[in-house]
């Protein structure tokens, strides 16, 4: 007995291009690449208005020209701007400013606030002249300007420094102005400079001649209120180019030389 089977047919696949999937797919990456093309290709987003304010030693066309630096390693567009990155060069670039703040502003502008250091005093180092900020941070060489600011010197550094280096911890920097403060207003007593020689002394220099020792981690005010009252009991104004140095670190005063009335 023969058995018939019927014959396997092939079913005919159906072709891609009668897929509306396909066709949507095509048409979600054409809408795509029309937008990316809008966004990365077309002048509409690109930065064309760099707006700076609250600068004032560092120019205006120095700070654009770093900024635009930058653009042109990371894309010249408001989407690919990097602000971190622009913050991060102007601070390295240029030591006299504190701080900044980028804001990207739609479509095409950059809005840069800076703060520039503020002068504080005069750091000496190797015959040479710098400011110093309140964060005790040099930030630009100069020259001796009088009395303007205090001078300070830091024999405790090991190695040279940069502009923009930290030369003085912020407490002593921030002792020293303070010993300064009362020193000239309260006692009237012009200063030459500050020698920080160790974490634990300072040697203030008069303009009268004579030296005053303090300790910076020390009780400034006791110590200043141990000052007070030799200088009203002990040595007068008219006494004072007598003495070599009052030393105030330890609990008792000591002055040298001790035969300064004589």
């Amino acid at each position: 007995m023969k058995i018939y089977h019927k014959p396997y047919r092939l079913k005919k696949k159906k072709s891609i291009l009668r897929n509306r999937f396909f066709w949507l797919t095509i048409l979600i990456l054409i809408i795509i690449g029309g937008l990316l093309y809008f966004v990365f290709f077309t002048p509409f987003f690109q930065i064309k208005e760099i707006q700076i304010s609250g600068n004032q030693k560092v120019l205006t066309e120095n700070l654009q020209g770093r900024i635009q630096w930058v653009l042109s390693h990371e894309g010249n567009y408001i989407f690919l701007c990097n602000s971190n990155k622009i913050n991060q060069e102007i601070l390295q670039f240029f030591p006299q400013i504190a701080s900044i703040d980028t804001e990207i502003k739609f479509p095409d502008k950059l809005l840069v606030k800076i703060e520039e250091r503020k002068p504080a005093a005069i750091f000496i180092y190797s015959d040479k002249y710098f400011l110093i900020d309140k964060e005790g941070v040099i930030f630009e060489e100069t020259f001796p300007n009088g009395d303007e600011y205090l001078k300070i010197k830091n024999l405790t550094l090991s190695q040279g420094f940069n502009l923009g280096s930290k030369v003085v911890e912020n407490d002593i920097l921030t002792s020293i102005l303070e010993i300064e403060s009362k020193l000239k207003g309260d006692f009237k007593i012009p200063l030459e400079e500050v020698i920080i020689a160790s974490e634990q002394r300072l040697n203030i220099k008069t303009l009268e001649g004579w030296e005053i020792y303090f300790n910076p981690r020390g009780d400034l005010d006791w110590q200043l209120t141990k000052l007070d009252a030799i200088l009203e009991n002990r040595i007068p104004p008219e006494k004072r180019r007598n003495i070599g140095y009052i030393d105030l670190r330890f609990e008792r005063v000591y002055i040298f030389p001790e035969n300064y009335n004589q």
